[in-house]
């Protein structure tokens, strides 16, 4: 589904990708860790072209989308993406959130986009809220609303940036539980998350990252449970006890 091949990416003289080379299979689940400044956002910005990449490729199910020539609208219509801030619309109702892209990019007659919104929002236990603006809801509601928007397009591949790390820790759980349903129903997912809780048990496969670099890459019990590299050890053991 996804192939980075080589990826640089420099922010004037400061390198934040060192040469990326990870494919991602159709229907798995990718989990990026690594602390803040290891390049995890800066990459799915790049997969989503919200970045420009100075040398490789990036492919997308066969085509170059890091071709200069690409359509950036094309595909970035093809790919979901949920930042950890929910940018939902403050103005616009939960319904009209999550059909705008169907509505507007796709040009889906209204009514069809209603009916496929409305059956995302029962899918998410927010049904009743449709016709809610995004603050009544509290940060967990915001952040599946972000989702199911992002699911609305039926994109090929979904990217999830932090999506827990702007929520208080008794609503983490109920996004999390909707990401583990996703997975389930075999949608390919990339996400940068500092829940180590979550990469073990969503995961196919972990990736951990330093300074621009993929260090280790493996099942989530060979990551956590039996890491090859000393600085997969290290930073597994500051995340365990962070004032040693």
């Amino acid at each position: 589904m996804l192939s980075i091949q080589g990826v640089h990416k420099r922010f004037g003289e400061h390198p934040v990708l060192r040469g990326i080379d990870l494919d991602v299979a159709r229907h798995e689940v990718v989990a990026l860790i690594g602390a803040s400044g290891s390049g995890k956002s800066t990459l799915l910005k790049t997969v989503n072209l919200l970045e420009q990449i100075d040398d490789g490729r990036i492919v997308l199910a066969g085509d170059d989308i890091s071709d200069p020539r690409v359509n950036v609208d094309a595909v970035r219509a093809r790919i979901g993406v949920v930042f950890q801030h929910y940018n939902l619309f403050p103005h616009m109702h939960v319904l009209g959130n999550v059909t705008l892209a169907a509505r507007q990019v796709f040009r889906t007659p209204r009514a069809q986009a209603e009916r496929t919104g409305l059956a995302l929002l029962e899918r998410i236990g927010l049904a009743d809220k449709a016709y809610e603006y995004p603050d009544r809801l509290s940060g967990g509601q915001q952040q599946r609303v972000a989702i199911a928007r992002a699911l609305a397009t039926d994109p090929e591949l979904l990217l999830l940036d932090e999506i827990t790390s702007a929520l208080d820790p008794q609503l983490v759980g109920e996004v999390l539980d909707l990401v583990r349903e996703l997975k389930a129903g075999g949608s390919t997912i990339v996400m940068a998350t500092h829940e180590m809780s979550f990469a073990r048990r969503v995961a196919d496969r972990v990736v951990y990252l330093k300074d621009g670099v993929i260090i280790e890459s493996g099942t989530p019990e060979q990551i956590f449970e039996r890491p090859q590299r000393a600085e997969t050890r290290e930073f597994l053991r500051r995340l365990r006890d962070p004032f040693e």
